[in-house]
């Protein structure tokens, strides 16, 4: 009987091959890592689940995969393995897939929604056939412009969902759609993905009017850094084809050109500059975070897409249709391609993160002025109930600032002060307030790195835009906090930012994904594997309830805390992974904040506010609403979902190897045992013990109670051993007995005193008879341990 390995490499592999599979310019690439495993955070470490892997994949060229191969072993159906291929072929965007037992094979055609059997795979000519009659891509030009070969200089290959992105764009543009949309999260390369569309289609030159030219193609942005930025790194390739349009400076050389609305846009000053190019210049615009005002029936920059009207235009944006985007949808049509944050992060691809919702007295109650209370400039505060989302926009209270300001820096001391932080406050003046608090509560590094705490806003300009650009270089170590309102919002790559601090509330989804993207870059070489949503004004907890919410965390923290920004309490819930709008105005030169030269609400620098609550949420079964819940509640849930029984949990524990798989899928929906113990109190009990405790509600004995009582009730097997193996056993169980069960792992522990003073380890294996007699003690002695109820 053959496993599937066997099959694969006696029957799968053959068959192909006499296809034609593995001669250029097709190939077989197999077992084939699609993903890179979901990153989940546990206690103050991680792990990864593995990857998601297809047993082969078939490509018509290096960089056209077409059909997608699952194999089950000979001793199984065909029709096994139906529904893996099937969710892989959709997943990478194929239209074919093939499902084999080695003798069987059973073909899924998504162009026809048909399977069949068939005795053979089909050859590499006759599969790029039928695509090309599903896919009305016929023609020879079409063909090659769409097998264009990606830009593969720095070595790295798009990642599955970007080259389906690709393909689809380029595909719908070869079959006449003149606009289209993609919808991808923050953090998953929708600049990468531009690139090679733009790569592909200049380098096999495409053009509207089927030219021998090469295209010519605007990228258009709201903000020079969505600008610079691309220009400058991701499109380098293209050298001196790429051009700015800036300065009121018209060149027509030039086939990649780079603009901000604002420099083509017109005013009271001056006509506008894009009326200087021939409506049909440009063959293809991409329309970069389309969702931030141009595609509106009434925007003064929609009058650029109008004039470019003969263009293919590619609107691209990171958040799906809801009510403050819906303009952008109406203009581009539905996409042709969505991957999502929730995907990300289940993918490995971005990084997930936890959320501690810290909540001040003055948000959990209001705030209300004492009578007759006058502000710093000496006015009177009208008397009213005042809200969170009234601090810093009607009232500023400069305690509530100094309260976040002492948690955020304890938070920071508690885990790395060295953490990139972005403090998104509610304007520029908030922002100036929250600096000057944190540098003053971290003076000790202030004194030795004085850009340690940084104000990056409009008022800064080119001194802020350097602050940014050191904060981004995974190489420099300051500046570590920046405090901002609106300017880092969008458009700022920060793939080593581990906190993101919500000091203000931010009212749309929209804006909120952004904000959190600044967060979801993942970065293993620095130990960038998730990051900490701090909010202080209950926006992430609210998004996180809103069905339409797709990323959801991995914990939730709430936190109530002092007027002196201690702690006072801390309640934190799992989540299970699962499978004020601020758009620029028009003509906004890329900042929406505006400065403050004048007071404009009041400012009262006096009274006292303490943290005062920290609860965790999860998701409830549904998978669409988050309901309150301990961690220890949480880990009771999981340990249940794990084992029926404490009778059945003991029975798998007392075995190393089960033991292990426990461990592991605890660990798999976050559980840490050194959190569980401080999160319970209970620092001398056993792990197993705890769980059993909070699961079943069964006796809670500590470490020392479990040895003594195999050392009283179980002499005889004690009397097996030699007395100098006796004694070895005796100083494992009461080393067991102070610090857990890791004191078991062979051979590290026979180089640890006591019983190190035995000999070397050879010598002390020797006592027992042997390596494999003392592994078979220890486990004998951990299933007396585990055994007893």
């Amino acid at each position: 009987m053959s496993n599937e390995a066997d099959t694969c490499r006696k029957h799968v592999v053959p068959k192909l091959q006499e296809a034609g599979w593995d001669n250029e310019p097709h190939s077989i690439a197999e077992q084939r890592s699609i993903t890179d495993g979901r990153v989940i955070p546990v206690g103050k470490g991680f792990i990864r689940k593995p990857p998601k892997r297809v047993d082969y994949l078939l490509r018509h060229t290096r960089d056209f995969p077409i059909a997608v191969v699952e194999a089950k072993a000979s001793y199984r159906t065909a029709a096994d393995a139906v529904q893996q291929a099937r969710d892989y072929a959709q997943m990478l965007g194929l239209k074919f897939a093939y499902a084999t037992n080695g003798a069987d094979i059973i073909e899924i055609d998504y162009f026809t929604g048909r399977e069949n059997r068939v005795s053979a795979y089909p050859t590499p000519d006759e599969l790029w056939r039928r695509y090309q009659a599903g896919s009305g891509i016929t023609n020879d030009s079409q063909v090659s412009q769409l097998l264009a070969p990606y830009n593969h200089v720095g070595g790295k290959t798009p990642r599955y969902y970007q080259q389906i992105a690709i393909n689809r764009t380029i595909e719908a543009i070869l079959g006449g759609k003149k606009r289209v949309l993609l919808t991808m999260a923050t953090g998953t390369g929708k600049t990468v993905v531009a690139f090679q569309i733009c790569w592909k289609l200049w380098s096999s030159r495409w053009n509207m009017s089927g030219e021998h030219r090469k295209p010519r193609i605007l990228f258009l942005a709201d903000r020079n850094i969505l600008i610079d930025d691309p220009k400058d790194k991701t499109f380098a390739p293209f050298g001196d084809a790429r051009h700015k349009i800036a300065s009121g400076e018209i060149v027509f050389s030039r086939e990649m050109y780079f603009a901000i609305y604002q420099a083509l846009a017109e005013d009271e000053r001056r006509e506008g500059l894009f009326r200087d190019y021939p409506p049909d210049f440009f063959d293809l615009i991409i329309v970069d975070e389309c969702h931030r005002g141009s595609s509106r029936d009434d925007s003064s920059w929609r009058v650029i897409l109008d004039h470019f009207k003969p263009a293919f235009q590619l609107g691209m944006t990171a958040t799906p249709l809801r009510d403050d985007n819906r303009d952008s949808y109406l203009y581009f049509g539905n996409p042709i391609y969505e991957y999502s944050l929730r995907q990300g992060i289940d993918d490995g691809f971005l990084a997930p993160y936890r959320v501690h919702r810290v909540v001040t007295a003055w948000d959990a109650a209001g705030w209300r002025p004492s009578k007759d209370e006058l502000d710093r400039y000496g006015r009177s505060i009208p008397d009213d109930e005042y809200q969170t989302k009234d601090f810093e926009r009607v009232v500023a209270l400069r305690a509530r600032t100094q309260a976040m300001a002492r948690h955020l820096t304890d938070f920071l001391k508690k885990t790395d002060r060295f953490a990139k932080t972005i403090v998104f406050c509610v304007d520029q003046e908030h922002a100036a307030e929250m600096r000057e608090a944190l540098v003053n509560l971290n003076s000790d590094l202030v004194a030795q790195f004085p850009d340690y705490v940084a104000r990056v806003t409009a008022d800064e300009g080119a001194i802020g835009r350097g602050h940014l650009s050191r904060f981004q270089d995974v190489d420099k170590e300051t500046p570590v906090i920046l405090t901002s309102s609106q300017l880092l919002t969008t458009g700022v790559d920060a793939p080593t930012c581990k906190n993101v601090v919500l000091a203000r509330v931010v009212g749309s989804i929209s804006e909120f994904k952004q904000i959190i993207g600044r967060g979801t870059r993942l970065r293993d070489d620095y130990g960038k594997l998730w990051f900490n949503i701090i909010d202080y004004t209950g926006t992430a907890t609210r998004m996180f309830a809103d069905p339409a919410f797709d990323g959801d965390p991995a914990r939730i923290t709430e936190e109530e805390i002092t007027d002196e920004g201690e702690t006072i309490s801390v309640t934190e819930t799992e989540v299970r992974p699962e499978g004020d709008d601020d758009a620029p105005a028009d003509g906004d030169p890329g900042v929406i904040e505006p400065s403050t030269t004048e007071p404009r609400k009041f400012y009262f620098d006096g009274g006292q506010v303490e943290v005062v609550a920290h609860l965790v949420h999860e998701l409830d079964p549904t998978g669409k609403q988050l309901r309150v819940v301990k961690f220890t509640d949480y880990a009771a849930e999981s340990v249940r979902s794990i084992a029926t029984s404490s009778a059945e949990l003991r029975s798998r524990w007392a075995d190393a190897d089960k033991r292990r798989d426990i461990i592991e899928a605890l660990a798999e929906r976050g559980i840490d045992f050194g959190e569980l113990i401080e999160q319970s109190g209970q620092p001398d009990a056993d792990p197993f013990d705890l769980l059993c405790h909070l699961a079943f509600n069964a006796p809670l004995r500590t470490r020392r109670e479990r040895a003594q009582r195999v050392k009283a009730e179980r002499k005889d097997f004690f009397e097996r051993f030699s007395p100098e193996a006796r004694e070895i056993l005796d100083e494992l169980l009461e080393k067991y007995a102070d610090h857990g069960d890791a004191q078991f792992v062979l051979p590290d522990v026979l180089r640890v005193p006591p019983i190190s003073t035995h000999g070397q380890p050879a010598e002390i294996i020797r006592l027992f008879g042997g390596a494999d007699q003392l592994r078979a003690a220890v486990n004998d002695l951990q299933e007396l341990l585990y055994g007893q109820a």
